[in-house]
């Protein structure tokens, strides 16, 4: 799919949650950009796993890379780009050495993304119709009127009004929230068992925000996909997700199903993204507590643990927060962590100065 990284570096060593059949299985991806500047480690040892019929909330902030996981899933980095290593099993079939035709012909009937921005990701110059036909006709030797057929009847799904008449505009045409569940209804015409939802709600107002991810959580049931939501709205993944995994600088920190990760979060940036999160039963007084500093450079991403700059812990660890990378480790009941502090350090720090102020 994409030219191999060099193999001569040891793979990390990975523990990893045991989970039923999967069917999207990520093992150590590394997505990698060679630039005049250097390499942009934009990926850097990712693996999950992920069930029909369940969800897994990516959670992050901009530059961690959930969307460079989402577009290598897919296929989409462009040939000669991106350096990509690691395995990404989808129904048993490795779609990393597999060849762009094989992956260009399981996208949209296999596996399907929606974007983030609908009106930059359908072309202005063919309606909304036309594009689902043309999605659909590409996997399912049908005539053009039993395609457009199907299209009225995915538009329909998705709850947009007169469907008959409203195939025929043109996105721009449509509201934000209208263009969101056409690119939906395009994702899902031909029933993909994956679905990738890269940050789905971002430019919609509240309202239609909830619509939206009550109509993806309505559509699973339907079709029982496996869906992949990518976000930085942790209130997205509580609504949405079964498990989440928190990504910091291209890796990974922490995973475990969603209730424990709200409910016990065991790494700092975890703790830093719930902290910084507007509560409405929040007193008026009360100050979000934000994390400090940036998300570091993905050229010069720093020793040790990626998360130490910004760490108000990594004093606890004598130092082995600059030096060592920690690793994705069990920290009971398939919870996940990549963290440097004790159990007894973590456990004082959530206790007394995390749990109290969300």
């Amino acid at each position: 799919m994409t030219e191999p990284q060099d193999q001569g570096a040891p793979r990390d060593t990975v523990q990893r949650i045991p989970r039923g059949e999967a069917f999207l299985d990520v093992r150590d991806l590394k997505v990698h950009f060679p630039t005049d500047d250097g390499l942009v480690k934009s990926v850097d040892g990712v693996s999950f796993k992920l069930e029909r019929g369940k969800t897994l909330g990516i959670v992050g902030e901009s530059g961690s890379g959930k969307s460079v996981t989402s577009l290598s899933i897919m296929g989409l980095h462009p040939p000669g780009v991106a350096k990509i290593s690691g395995e990404i099993f989808l129904d048993g079939q490795d779609l990393v050495s597999s060849s762009r035709e094989e992956v260009r012909l399981l996208r949209g009937k296999r596996m399907a993304m929606i974007f983030q921005d609908p009106l930059s990701a359908m072309h202005p110059f063919y309606t909304v119709g036309q594009q689902i036909v043309e999605a659909y006709q590409v996997h399912n030797e049908v005539s053009k009127s039993v395609a457009r057929k199907h299209a009225i009847e995915m538009l329909d799904r998705v709850g947009i009004p007169q469907p008959d008449r409203r195939v025929d505009a043109y996105p721009h045409q449509f509201s934000g929230g209208m263009r969101q569940r056409a690119m939906i209804a395009m994702a899902l015409s031909c029933d993909p068992d994956l679905l990738i939802a890269d940050e789905p709600t971002t430019a919609l107002d509240v309202t239609v925000q909830a619509q939206i991810l009550d109509l993806i959580r309505d559509l699973q049931r339907e079709f029982n996909s496996a869906v992949i939501i990518i976000t930085h709205d942790l209130g997205v993944v509580a609504e949405l997700a079964d498990d989440i995994q928190v990504m910091y600088a291209g890796r990974a920190v922490e995973y475990s199903t969603a209730e424990d990760i709200f409910d016990r979060p065991q790494h700092p940036y975890t703790w830093g993204l719930l902290g910084s999160m507007p509560r409405i039963d929040r007193e008026r007084s009360e100050r979000l507590i934000p994390i400090k500093g940036t998300p570091p450079s993905l050229i010069n991403v720093p020793k040790g643990c990626a998360f130490n700059p910004r760490c108000n812990y990594a004093h606890l660890n004598g130092g082995a927060s600059e030096t060592d990378r920690p690793e994705l480790l069990d920290v009971g009941d398939g919870h996940m962590v990549a963290c440097h502090l004790s159990p007894k350090n973590r456990r004082q720090a959530w206790e007394t100065d995390i749990k109290p102020k969300l």
